[in-house]
């Protein structure tokens, strides 16, 4: 087939929806290549490959399991003992499409993905022990409208095969089946309301709870500890289908699922450009050095690397005005007692220029045009277009990153608890993944504009 054909049909191809990794802002570190990116469409495939459980055998040796594992097509088994497993035969179905996920870059995985380490702009990916399970998890797609996608924990292997090791936690179910959960699990948050509102009418977005999906699909509360082997409780009325908005987390990534109807309300890579050029065009000038500031294109971005630039924004994020990089220090920090003596007042400037050099070494300065003391940092806009809320103007900055975004959008995020760990759950920046501050996670940005 010619590449313009290819082209053709894949832009032709049904879309089910989208998955995000959230922290790469828009772009995988080290670039986008083959199944390891940040981004990934989920499109029906050519011929349906899902499969779904069927038959039920139990083997009495682990020489018997390996025989009913190698001799059907998929099956998922499940070691009671050391003398007995339960293998559960899975047949092709031809409704639906399948999408795994996980770290392994074997062939049964669609969608590679490694622990979000914090950088300092963007999330990264260094080489250390991987908390994420090599065949993490998969989605099923209906091939038929409304195309409803669901979430299962654990992926097949080259076996074609998903075992639950003897500590992991399974059960019998009410229809004769097995059921279990993976070591670390996955856990999913759907949001009531969907991500982006589909009028100005509609509920704004707000996040849900927390829970655990099994190998079957089953929802179930959060174990005490992420790894523990008692399930939590059973949720009868929830299920696995993915919402827009949706977050799956794999201990150690956390994936955004955009539905097609939500990402058609969500702002384009165009409309954040124009609303880059929006801001740059009132011409926000820096109130010490009274240069203009100008937040650059990705090229820009590039070229200018880690060193300040003089026209790059920065901002104190305890009061939001925005500079350009300067060198003020501030006024230092006072001290109670007496200062008469001439050899205290020079202990104390001694010491106060020690706390204050200890502070710029922290990251922390003195505004001066407030006095407000806190982080003094480049500013960064936000450029994952699916982790927007809406194509609002950006005007706040989330605390302590400095990543640029809507204020709805800094609204959802900050109110979101992500998992962190094994058992912490904490609003983190959808851009860079680093947990925003506790008290005053974002802060409303003021520009100074040229007097004329």
């Amino acid at each position: 087939m010619l590449r313009a054909e290819q082209d053709d049909s894949e832009q032709k191809a049904i879309k089910y929806g989208e998955l995000i990794v959230l922290g790469c802002n828009g772009s995988y570190p080290g670039g986008d290549r083959g199944r390891k990116r940040s981004r990934f469409s989920l499109c029906r495939r050519p011929s349906a490959n899902g499969v779904k459980p069927s038959t039920v055998h139990i083997a009495h040796s682990p020489e018997a399991a390996k025989v009913i594992s190698k001799s059907i097509h998929h099956s998922v088994s499940y070691k009671l003992s050391r003398i007995e497993t339960v293998v559960v035969e899975y047949i092709d179905d031809n409704d639906t499409d399948m999408f795994q996920i996980g770290r392994s870059i074997e062939s049964p995985i669609d969608i590679v993905v490694s622990n979000t380490v914090v950088g300092s702009d963007v999330g990264d990916t260094r080489s250390y022990q991987s908390t994420i399970s090599r065949f993490a998890c998969r989605i099923v797609c209906e091939r038929s409208p409304p195309y409803t996608a669901r979430v299962y924990a654990a992926g097949f292997d080259c076996s074609r095969n998903i075992f639950l090791g003897e500590k992991a936690s399974k059960w019998p179910t009410f229809d004769g089946q097995m059921d279990g959960l993976t070591t670390n699990g996955v856990l999913v948050m759907h949001p009531p309301h969907g991500f982006s509102p589909a009028s100005k009418n509609s509920p704004s977005p707000k996040p849900a709870v927390w829970r655990e999906v099994s190998v079957c699909g089953n929802i179930f509360t959060l174990r005490e500890t992420r790894s523990a082997q008692n399930r939590g409780k059973l949720m009868k009325d929830e299920s696995p289908v993915l919402l827009d908005g949706s977050l799956i987390d794999l201990c150690g990534v956390t994936l955004l699922w955009r539905s097609v109807d939500g990402l058609a309300r969500t702002p384009t890579s165009v409309q954040l450009e124009a609303l880059r050029h929006q801001l740059n065009a009132a011409r926000p000038q820096c109130p010490v050095l009274l240069n203009t500031l100008a937040f650059p294109s990705l090229d820009a971005s590039a070229r200018w690397g880690s060193a300040p630039h003089p026209g790059q924004p920065w901002a104190y994020l305890a009061c939001g005005h925005v500079h350009g990089y300067h060198q003020w220090r501030g006024r230092g920090v006072a001290f109670k007692g007496s200062s008469t003596e001439e050899e205290e007042e020079e202990q104390e400037e001694e010491d106060t220029q020690k706390r204050v050099r200890e502070r710029v070494r922290e990251g922390e300065r003195e505004c001066p045009l407030c006095r407000s003391r806190g982080p003094y940092v480049a500013l960064v806009l936000g450029r994952e277009t699916a982790a927007c809320v809406d194509p609002g103007a950006p005007s706040r900055a989330f605390v302590p990153c400095g990543h640029v975004c809507s204020e709805s959008t800094a609204e959802y995020w900050s109110s979101t608890a992500v998992p962190r760990g094994a058992n912490g759950f904490h609003p983190v920046c959808p851009f860079c993944m680093k947990q925003l501050a506790h008290e005053r996670p974002f802060v409303r940005l003021i520009f100074q504009t040229p007097p004329d």
